[in-house]
């Protein structure tokens, strides 16, 4: 292993690899290419925490590439999971840009499109396959994809993958490859669940590490707001678009509701191209809007956490965390979408009353405090609704309760029923009443008798 990498060469990899590396514009290794490549390429099992935008796709692709070498035969000798279908086109792009002189297959399998295409490509025969743990599974039940010849298994964003619930099909899917294989697991930070899973996985694994687990890029500089309700975000989002300099955003919602809203709104003001993503969107839409948004004719992409990962744009100058969320790794990806390839970038983050608590949380993780920026005078604060006081008092209360099982909360007592002073008028009513209910229920049982 290099002690330290100045240059591709350097790790020894074919006249194929080297070409295709230099026409992609790489010329000096990353920190966590300098350090898995050569493991990779050695065999050894390894577990690589690196934060997003530092280069880690080509970290494990180059030595997959180098080791399957050429097209061969019939069925896959590698694969890589990562969670969404927008990650696994941004890790094919990356195999096809660094494989181009090297003739293998690859394939791509996500779900969102109809399964005809995807398995015609696979019986025309594949080197390495890219998939969500969904759609592979589905496929190698019907028989289409054969394991048997795996060789290297990849799981990217694992951190991700173990949020959205892909444990069970992770699982499967160990239980239907080779036992004797290569196995390389990425992620950005390294929860106790990440942890497990690499015991799970990894035999004797070598780790690398290249900054603390869920560090944000020194390259982004960060700011919070305090922001008392919808609207005046609303408000501070329009105040921002003209006065920064925003060239390119990404402006993240918590839900689609609310991505709808602001694109909805932004395309009013007319404040330049704007894009909207989320999973409601087809896949071509999805796809169009990226390509799009990467090529600079987009101006503004409004998306919930399904482009928190996956996109691969180095010039987005900003990210607006219009809603804060609430799985707080996501933070650190949302924000990893600017200050890439060691360009600066900003981060902004909107927070009304009752995402206070999770931001904290969020400082917590990446071990810093935010600097907070007051609102400009110029922005109107708008008076907060009632209906939305009494969704912010609720969660506020979840949340309380979440630290505290014995609190109640404004919205869990039980208010006792006041009792009623019955009038001598309906008294008699009552009396009366009851006399003719009485005399009824005789009536009936003579009838019986």
């Amino acid at each position: 292993m290099a002690e330290q990498a100045d240059n591709f060469e350097a790790f020894k990899l074919n006249k194929q690899l080297l070409n295709a590396i230099a026409e992609a514009g790489y010329s000096t290794p990353t920190a966590i290419q300098e350090k898995a490549i050569p493991l990779g390429l050695a065999g050894h099992d390894v577990l690589g925490i690196a934060q997003t935008g530092t280069g880690k796709t080509a970290a494990y692709v180059l030595p997959i590439l180098m080791k399957i070498k050429y097209a061969q035969g019939m069925h896959p000798r590698a694969m890589v999971l990562a969670p969404t279908r927008e990650l696994v086109m941004q890790i094919e792009a990356v195999c096809k840009d660094l494989g181009k002189y090297t003739g293998l297959r690859v394939v791509c399998l996500y779900g969102g499109l109809g399964p005809k295409t995807q398995i015609e490509q696979i019986e025309a025969g594949v080197d390495l396959i890219i998939a969500t743990p969904g759609r592979f599974m589905d496929l190698y039940k019907k028989g289409v994809i054969l394991t048997r010849e795996l060789k290297t298994m990849v799981l990217d964003e694992a951190d991700k993958m173990l949020d959205m619930g892909f444990l069970p099909q992770i699982r499967a899917i160990l239980e239907i490859i080779p036992v004797k294989r290569q196995n390389l697991l990425f992620s950005a930070t390294f929860s106790d669940k990440v942890e497990r899973l690499s015991a799970e996985f990894l035999e004797f694994p070598e780790r690398v590490e290249i900054t603390p687990s869920a560090t944000t890029a020194e390259t982004i500089a960060q700011v919070k707001y305090f922001v008392p309700n919808m609207r005046t975000k609303i408000n501070l989002l329009e105040h921002l678009l003209e006065n920064e300099e925003i060239n390119r955003a990404i402006i993240f919602t918590r839900s689609r509701k609310n991505a709808e809203e602001v694109s909805s709104f932004l395309l009013r003001k007319k404040v330049g191209e704007v894009r909207v993503i989320h999973a409601n969107k087809g896949q071509n839409t999805r796809i169009n809007s990226m390509e799009d948004f990467k090529a600079g004719e987009v101006r503004l992409l409004v998306a919930t956490d399904v482009a928190s990962r996956g996109l691969d744009v180095t010039m987005v100058s900003h990210v607006i965390n219009f809603d804060v969320p609430l799985i707080y790794e996501d933070y650190v990806h949302r924000i990893g979408r600017t200050g890439r390839a060691e360009n600066e970038g900003k981060a902004i983050t909107f927070i009304n009353p009752a995402e206070v608590w999770h931001f904290e949380k969020i400082e917590e993780l990446i071990r810093m405090d935010v600097p907070d920026v007051t609102i400009p005078k110029s922005v109107k604060i708008t008076e907060t609704p009632f209906a939305e006081q009494q969704i912010y008092a609720r969660e506020l209360d979840k949340l309380k309760q979440r630290e505290s099982p014995d609190y109640k909360g404004a919205f869990h007592e039980k208010k006792a029923k006041p009792k009623r002073n019955i009038g001598k008028g309906e008294k008699v009513k009552a009396k009366k009443s009851g006399k003719k209910k009485n005399r009824n229920q005789l009536k009936t049982k003579n009838r019986k008798n």
